[in-house]
C-alpha cells in the first residue's frame, strides 16, 4: 500500500478505490497514480480552488434546521469516486428494471388494483400511505409514466454486495449538483481525465427536456415547457435555476400561472398569455392546487389537477407518484419486480423486515438494540429509531409504537458503508459514502452516467446529507481495459 492510503484498514471494510491488499480497483489505477504522485500541499491548493469555483459559480444550497435558513455554499471534495463501467452497466439495468416494476405499480393502484387483488401487496399499506390521492383514480399516462424523474440511494456493504436503500419518486433533488461536481472537477483537476477513460454525464439536461417534451398533450405543435418551483426561498431553488436554464425553459412560480376556461394552462407574460403544454413541477402534492388539496396554499395553481386530468397538460412528476415513495413499499419491489415484470431483481434490496407480518415483527422487537427503525410514510430520516445508539427507554417507546400501528414500519440491519478517500484538509482518509443516480422514464429510459456521491463529515459518522455537515464528490464511470481488470 502506498504510504498516502496507510491505516485505509481495507482489509476490515470495503474502500472504493482500494483492494484489500492495497492495490488500486482497476477502474481506479489512473487515479491512485496521480494521487501518489502529488504531496498534500498540491492537494490543498487544489481544495482551495474547488471551494473558489463554488463560490464564483454561486452553487448553495439552504440548511433549514439550524434556523437560520442561510445559503452555504455546496460542499465538494477534491478526491472522485470512481465506478468500474462493467459495474455500471448492471447498476443501469437495475435502475431502469427498478423504476419500471414502480411505475407499474403506480398505474395498478389508481386504477385496477390487481397487485392487492393478487395478494402481493397488502392492501394495509395502501391504506396506510400518506401520499396515496384519490383524486388520480382511472388515470393512465402516457407511456405507463408517473414517476419520470427518480433518484434511487444506493449503498455498499462491507463484502462489496450494493444495494437499493430508497426510491425518491416525488420531487427528487441533487442533479443539479452531481453536474456542477464534474465541471468544476474538469477545471481544477483536470490532468487524471487524459486517458482515464471517464464517461459523460453532460448529456442529462438535454434528456430531461426530450423526456418532458415526450408528455406534451397531442394538439400541442411546439411544447411550452416550465419549470414550476415554491420560489426563492426553498432549499433547492439553485438547482431549479439550473435546470431551467439548462434546458432553456421559463421558470415560473404558481403566481406566474393559471387555468383558463376551457381547462388550459397559461403563463402570464408581458405579451400576454401563453399556453403551457407541461410543467417539470418541483412542489409537493399538498401545495400543488389549492382547489384540491391545500386550501391555503399560496405556491401552487387553482384549477391545475383538473386540467391535468382532462390531458390538457402534462405535469412531471405526476400527482399520486408518490404513493410508491414509501418505506413499505419499497420492501415489496423485489416480488414487484418478479409480479410486473416475471424477471428476478437485478439489484437487491437492503435486507428488511416487515412489521406488519407477525413472525417478522416479532424478530423485529427482540432485536431491537441491532436494527434501524424506519416509519414507512416519513423521509429525509426523521423518526427512525437507530438501535444500537438509542437508549432502553427509547426502544421500549419505539416498541409501543410498532404494536400500535405495525403496518407503519420497517427494520434493517445497521450497514457498514463503503468508504472513498476523502481529503480533510491535511491528509487522506476514509469516509463512508453513498450514491443517488438519477432515472428517467417517458418515452425512453435514461440513467445517468455516474450520480451524487455524499459522503460523511467525520471518518467514522454515517452521516452523508449535506444538510448535516457531509460534503460530496464527483462520480467518475470509468472504462477498464481488458489488460487492467482483476486479476489481468
Amino acid at each position: 500500500m502506498a504510504p498516502r492510503f496507510q491505516g485505509f484498514d481495507t482489509d476490515q471494510r470495503y474502500d472504493e478505490l482500494l483492494q484489500p491488499d492495497g492495490r488500486p480497483r482497476p477502474a481506479a489505477r489512473l487515479l491512485f497514480e496521480y494521487l501518489s504522485s502529488i504531496c498534500e500541499d498540491d492537494l490543498a491548493e487544489r481544495m482551495r480552488a474547488v471551494d473558489a469555483f463554488i463560490r464564483d459559480k454561486g452553487v448553495t444550497f439552504t440548511v433549514y434546521s439550524d434556523g437560520e435558513n442561510i445559503d452555504r455554499a455546496w460542499p465538494l471534495d477534491v478526491i472522485p469516486r470512481v465506478v468500474d463501467a462493467r459495474e455500471w452497466g448492471r447498476i443501469e439495468a437495475g435502475l431502469k428494471q427498478r423504476l419500471t416494476a414502480l411505475n407499474r405499480l403506480i398505474e395498478d393502484l389508481y386504477n385496477e388494483q390487481a397487485v392487492i387483488r393478487d395478494g402481493i401487496l397488502p392492501r394495509e399499506i395502501l391504506e396506510q400511505s400518506r401520499n396515496f390521492r384519490p383524486q388520480c383514480q382511472g388515470l393512465k399516462l402516457p407511456y405507463g409514466a408517473w414517476a419520470h424523474i427518480c433518484g434511487t440511494d444506493l449503498v455498499r456493504d462491507r463484502d462489496g454486495t450494493l444495494y437499493v436503500l430508497e426510491d425518491n419518486l416525488r420531487v427528487p433533488s441533487g442533479v443539479s449538483y452531481m453536474l456542477e461536481n464534474r465541471e468544476v472537477m474538469k477545471q481544477v483537476f483536470p490532468e487524471p481525465f487524459e486517458g482515464s477513460g471517464i464517461r459523460p454525464l453532460d448529456h442529462y439536461p438535454g434528456q430531461l427536456l426530450d423526456a418532458l417534451i415526450s408528455l406534451a398533450p397531442a394538439d400541442a405543435d411546439n411544447p411550452e415547457v416550465v419549470l414550476l418551483t415554491p420560489g426563492v426561498y426553498n432549499a433547492a431553488y439553485f438547482e431549479h435555476t439550473y435546470l431551467a436554464q439548462q434546458m432553456g425553459i421559463e421558470l415560473v412560480e404558481g403566481r406566474d400561472l393559471f387555468v383558463g376556461e376551457d381547462d388550459c394552462v397559461y403563463m402570464r407574460t408581458i405579451y400576454g398569455p401563453v399556453r403551457v403544454h407541461v410543467i417539470y413541477r418541483r412542489i409537493d402534492d399538498d401545495f400543488l392546487d389549492p382547489e384540491v388539496f391545500r386550501p391555503d396554499s399560496a405556491l401552487g395553481v387553482r384549477g391545475l389537477m383538473r386540467a391535468w386530468r382532462a390531458g390538457r397538460v402534462a405535469i412531471a412528476n405526476a400527482p399520486g407518484a408518490g404513493v410508491a415513495d414509501n418505506k413499505a413499499v419499497y420492501s415489496f419491489v423485489p416480488e414487484l419486480i418478479r409480479y410486473y415484470l416475471d424477471e428476478a431483481p437485478l439489484l437487491a434490496n437492503v435486507p428488511t423486515w416487515r412489521c406488519l407480518f407477525e413472525e417478522e415483527r416479532a424478530y423485529v422487537l427482540d432485536h431491537l438494540d441491532e436494527l434501524v427503525v424506519k416509519p414507512a410514510n416519513e423521509s429525509g430520516g426523521y423518526g427512525m429509531l437507530i438501535g444500537p445508539h438509542a437508549d432502553p427507554a427509547t426502544r421500549s417507546a419505539f416498541a409501543e409504537q410498532i404494536c400500535r400501528d405495525p403496518a407503519n414500519f420497517i427494520a434493517q440491519p445497521t450497514l457498514s458503508l463503503s468508504t472513498v478517500p476523502t481529503f480533510n484538509g491535511e491528509h487522506l482518509e476514509p469516509r463512508h459514502v453513498d450514491l443517488r443516480p438519477f432515472v428517467l422514464q417517458a418515452a425512453r429510459q435514461h440513467v445517468t452516467t455516474g450520480g451524487l456521491s455524499r459522503v460523511s463529515n467525520a471518518r467514522d459518522s454515517l452521516v452523508v446529507n449535506s444538510s448535516q455537515g457531509g460534503s460530496s464528490k464527483d462520480t467518475w464511470v470509468v472504462d477498464v481495459r481488458s489488460d487492467e481488470q482483476e486479476g489481468g
